[in-house]
């Protein structure tokens, strides 16, 4: 696999900026609110139809957070790395716990292109048909369906926040057209947030959009640097399966060397050599089991 050299990594400051009225207005009132969760999901969406944005890794990342959300609201103490190792140091027949559980169901959810078999594979205590009526019980403009599918879930099944975020995210990139779900309403929501209905219900989403909106735009020029800097040092790399490997830390929020493509001292040695250009980076601090990503 080759990868084309960048002209030049400045190019990427056209990735557009969330407009800065955006992100300092202060609304209080629900058309307010909404009128500014309409200009950032908006701004989004164009980010999301760049290619130099690495959109699997985006959603990955964006799956990490919303993870930690949710694993927050159940009142546990795990973060992000924690939720890292939960997944990666998985061996086969392992249990993966509450957290590693709820980290596996947004990172299914993001893989494959939205559908009720999708949901399915990534909330597998829900029932097909439970799904397909929930994604289906919403109207209307993105975010008003996006409250009314989250309202549903809760009103029927009030322990089930994975699974109404979930598919509450679904239904939002539905309406918008997206083929993948992008995670975003967990990591902006409070969990008081979602106990309530209605109209405070839509503000508290509205609001909750704004913030991972802008996130995600920030997230997403931030990846497209980072991915722009490995795919030029690309043609560096020696190894016999380099190629391979350049896709998977270009898909992936983190990837263990004993995943890559690779012989074991081979993938060590060519993630040594991706660090050592500024490619990627060593993400646990440890000395064994490292994990690598952008």
């Amino acid at each position: 696999m080759t990868f084309a050299r960048p002209d030049h990594i400045s190019n990427l400051e056209t990735l557009p900026r969330m407009p800065s009225w955006v992100t300092s207005a202060r609304a209080e009132t629900l058309e307010d609110v909404a009128f500014l969760s309409g200009a950032a999901l908006n701004h989004l969406y164009l980010v999301l139809g760049r290619e130099d944005v690495p959109q699997a890794l985006l959603r990955d990342r964006l799956a990490l957070r919303a993870a930690e959300a949710c694993v927050a609201f159940s009142g546990r103490l795990e973060r992000a790395g924690d939720l890292r190792d939960a997944v990666h140091l998985l061996r086969s027949g392992d249990l993966p716990g509450p957290a590693g559980e709820t980290c596996l169901a947004w990172r299914r959810a993001v893989e494959r292109p939205v559908s009720t078999k999708a949901l399915g594979r990534a909330l597998p205590a829900s029932e097909s048909g439970k799904i397909a009526m929930w994604l289906n019980a919403g109207k209307g403009a993105p975010v008003t369906r996006a409250a009314m599918v989250l309202e549903a879930v809760l009103t029927e099944a009030p322990r089930a926040d994975v699974a109404s975020l979930v598919i509450a995210d679904a239904a939002l990139a539905q309406t918008f057209g997206w083929d993948h779900l992008v995670p975003l309403l967990a990591a902006g929501l409070k969990r008081a947030d979602l106990r309530k209905q209605g109209d405070d219900l839509r503000l508290a989403c509205h609001r909750a959009l704004i913030l991972s909106a802008v996130e995600a735009v920030r997230l997403s020029a931030d990846l497209a640097r980072r991915a722009a800097h490995l795919k030029a040092v690309a043609p560096k790399l020696r190894a016999k399966g380099g190629g391979g490997a350049v896709e998977m830390f270009l898909t992936r929020d983190a990837v263990a060397p004993s995943a890559l493509p690779l012989p074991d001292r081979a993938a060590r040695r060519l993630c040594d050599r991706l660090v050592e250009l500024g490619a990627v980076r060593e993400m646990t601090g440890r000395d064994t089991f490292r994990l690598y990503g952008l």
